[in-house]
């Protein structure tokens, strides 16, 4: 049997990488933090236990790589969905109001997500992270800053406490409120965005999370097995 090639253990790494995160999520959300453990997760994502030590440093990181996958994903979103804007101050709305959405539906998530960044790890330097920063400080750009390096750090202060203070336990605030704080500090219409009304805080939370952690189509061919635990990918993760 001949090896791999280098892009066929590329996208296995990618492929075993994506259902790990997508686990992790789904097991957080479902039964907490302290009792999923790394072999829960990779079991719900059929992959050998060595894996996640294999992509992770453990079992915060992988957490924290995952949420911040969810928010750009979710953040994407926002800003793609028609009708599509280039106005700046409705990107910076819909922006807001994304990462607002997210900790509204998970509010377990978000919270458990919190309490890591506060960990001596602080942020992961994962591809999550770094997209996620990419798309706060295009947003910043086109929103008008003449300073980014400088704005973007502020937006992204502003998000993080706005999250802490409606998941802090005792004595969150009301996200609407939030919100509004936050749409004058940006001069903001109240219209924009995604305006939260009377049924938002009645409606289901959205549960179903895949198609964040979605893997492109299988190749025809494709040597991964479909089920089960995989082997470890033969040259190593990429840096």
């Amino acid at each position: 049997m001949s090896p791999r090639s280098a892009s066929v253990n590329e996208e296995l790494r990618r492929r075993s990488r994506e259902r790990l995160l997508q686990a992790a999520v789904e097991l957080v959300s479902e039964h907490g933090y302290d009792a999923t453990t790394l072999g829960d997760i990779a079991d719900r994502a059929g992959s050998a236990r060595g894996l996640v030590s294999y992509y992770f440093p453990g079992k915060r990181q992988l957490l924290q790589s995952a949420v911040h996958r969810l928010m750009h994903r979710t953040l994407e979103e926002a800003l793609e969905r028609e009708p599509r804007s280039e106005d700046g101050r409705e990107r910076m709305a819909r922006a807001i109001d994304a990462i607002l959405g997210l900790t509204q539906d998970q509010p377990v998530l978000m919270r458990q997500h919190m309490a890591g960044l506060l960990q001596a790890e602080g942020f992961v330097q994962c591809p999550e992270q770094v997209r996620l920063s990419e798309l706060l400080g295009d947003t910043v750009a086109r929103y008008g800053s003449q300073q980014v390096s400088a704005d973007y750090p502020m937006l992204r202060a502003l998000l993080m406490g706005a999250v802490y203070s409606a998941l802090v336990p005792g004595v969150p605030m009301k996200v609407p409120v939030l919100r509004a704080e936050l749409f004058k500090r940006y001069r903001l219409d109240w219209e924009m965005g995604t305006p939260p009304d009377a049924e938002a805080s009645n409606r289901p939370r959205e549960t179903d999370l895949s198609r964040f952690f979605a893997t492109d189509p299988e190749p025809e061919h494709d040597p991964e097995p479909k089920h089960g635990p995989e082997p470890e990918p033969a040259d190593g993760p990429s840096t």
